[in-house]
């Protein structure tokens, strides 16, 4: 299938390793511009350099305004932006009583205003050309709260909340707003947790871990233009581990 996608312009936040250098990857696959950002130069330079990407931008999404300043300095660069993909690592752990006031604010930076942040930057280029893909990896914990993940739970449930609100504000744009629910997938990140492939069985109804390009492939498709009618939506890519509707 040709997903139209030659010449398309992406900015990929997140994407020297894991799932959003697998996003990245499948893109530039299908002949879209990609511009990587990690907040490790080195790692960054590595990866633009492996995957043959247009550029890279360094940037920490946990400091104020730098993803304000990556997403325009990314559409400097592409001269122009058709798609957005905001992927955050995830925080730290932690009881509600035993997250700071500090892990709030640091975490809320990071997860929200980021994407607020980055989005503000692209929206106006979006809505000149009557086309725009934002795409949001998230978690799970959008719908349904980890055990000892307290400011993910509060913050992705609400990013989801958001996205909804937005997509119905800028469809009339040409401009679609969807979410990626990654479950248990094969990264570094989840593999220094060291889990056995009974627990594996035992968490996940698939019986095994999902394969970054499997989720990379699902947002290949939402930033298409064949996937122009589809917003507002949350997309689970978890072998079945949400048990919910």
């Amino acid at each position: 299938m040709d997903l139209q996608l030659n010449n398309k312009k992406a900015f990929v936040f997140g994407s020297s390793t894991g799932i959003g250098y697998a996003i990245a990857e499948s893109l530039i696959a299908e002949k879209t511009i990609v511009t990587l950002n990690s907040r490790n130069p080195d790692r960054l330079q590595s990866s633009v350099n492996k995957l043959k990407a247009h550029d890279g931008i360094a940037a920490d999404l946990a400091k104020p305004n730098e993803a304000k300043k990556a997403t325009a300095e990314a559409i400097k660069k592409m001269n122009g932006l058709d798609i957005l993909v905001m992927n955050t690592g995830g925080p730290a752990k932690g009881s509600f009583s035993d997250v700071s006031s500090e892990q709030w604010h640091m975490d809320f930076q990071n997860l929200w205003m980021s994407f607020v942040e980055a989005t503000k930057e692209a929206l106006p280029i979006m809505k000149k050309q009557k086309y725009g893909r934002i795409i949001l990896v998230t978690s799970l914990a959008a719908k349904e709260p980890l055990a000892n993940l307290t400011t993910s739970n509060g913050l992705r449930a609400g990013l989801a909340g958001l996205c909804k609100s937005l997509a119905n504000e800028v469809a009339a744009d040409g401009i679609t707003v969807n979410l990626l629910l990654p479950g248990y997938t094969d990264t570094d990140r989840l593999k220094e947790l060291n889990l056995s492939q009974e627990k594996i069985k035992q968490m996940v109804p698939a019986g095994r871990l999902g394969i970054p390009k499997e989720l990379a492939d699902m947002a290949c498709f939402l930033a298409s233009p064949l996937a122009g009618y589809i917003t507002g939506q949350s997309i689970a890519i978890d072998g079945g581990v949400l048990r919910g509707h």
